[in-house]
């Protein structure tokens, strides 16, 4: 079944999210033509718009690959994220009914995912959180922008972040909720500003990624052959 273009984006951004894309991927137009069953125009389309939208870069000749933040591209998604989201819920006076039961069942999901191990599910539900809660905010700008730079800030992880705290993170988004159904939104954006600094604190981000370490390894005398 033929997919509509805009599923490539769809897809990519989630594979981010749920860790199956990493930083540096190469991302080819006639693989992606075939599997999306569309002409390689429609894919360099959509690979176009994702990278006004900072998730891929082209090199010349190369071709299209999945973006390496910087360490500076790294403090300033993160900032940014505080600013957003803490402003957020700053601004709620009130959330929809259901609201608080569906985070509540997404945060008892992320705890499902920690206690069976599942890494990419763990990884996925962690950066949706987030996602979910500015759905709940009602603001479709917000949660497509929110959207955009989780993506963003999972690839920073997985290049900068080498023991994170998937347990800790899940604890705060369920004291965010907490504060949430309290009706305590000034603490709920509190907890938020902690909970990134949080995050932004486990990175090394002195440590910048080796752009040769696949071919290092390739090249290593233990390398198979």
């Amino acid at each position: 079944m033929t997919q509509l273009p805009d599923s490539i984006e769809d897809s990519v951004i989630s594979a981010i999210l749920g860790g199956r894309l990493r930083p540096g991927t190469r991302l080819g137009e006639a693989k992606l033509a075939e599997v999306y069953g569309v002409s390689r125009t429609r894919v360099r389309e959509a690979m176009m718009r994702l990278e006004t939208r900072g998730i891929v870069h082209v090199s010349a000749r190369r071709g299209w690959f999945v973006v390496e933040p910087s360490a500076t591209e790294a403090r300033a998604a993160f900032q940014a994220r505080r600013v957003i989201e803490t402003g957020m819920l700053r601004d709620l006076n009130t959330l929809p009914g259901d609201a608080v039961a569906h985070l509540r069942a997404h945060v008892e999901e992320e705890r499902e995912a920690l206690h069976t191990g599942h890494v990419g599910s763990r990884t996925c539900l962690l950066g949706d959180f987030h996602i979910h809660l500015a759905h709940a905010f009602g603001n479709a700008f917000l949660t497509d922008i929110l959207r955009d730079l989780t993506a963003r800030t999972t690839l920073v992880s997985m290049l900068y972040q080498s023991d994170q705290d998937a347990a800790a993170s899940s604890d705060d988004h369920a004291g965010i909720v907490t504060l949430l159904a309290d009706g305590d939104f000034a603490g709920a954006a509190r907890l938020m500003d902690e909970h990134i600094r949080r995050v932004e604190d486990g990175l090394d981000l002195a440590a910048a990624p080796d752009p040769l370490a696949g071919l290092r390894e390739i090249l290593s005398p233990g390398a198979p052959v």
